[in-house]
């Protein structure tokens, strides 16, 4: 999806190699979701029933707020 990558992509290229290795590894499970889950999450209309997963979803709309 076209506004997953615009949230995504700039917090991959500027955020993602700072995360610890857990987050890194945190991050790629969030990634493997589902297109609307994701899409969901992001839009703040549900939140991730794995609680890493949505720490991670908050710090990629809190890189996207602050920009």
């Amino acid at each position: 999806m076209l506004e997953l990558d615009v949230l995504l992509l700039p917090f991959t290229e500027n955020h993602y190699s700072a995360l610890n290795e857990t987050d890194k590894m945190v991050y790629r499970r969030m990634i493997d979701c589902e297109d609307q889950d994701l899409f969901n999450w992001f839009l703040e209309k549900s939140k991730s029933a794995d609680s890493e997963i949505q720490r991670i979803v908050e710090l990629v709309l809190d890189n996207a707020r602050s920009h």
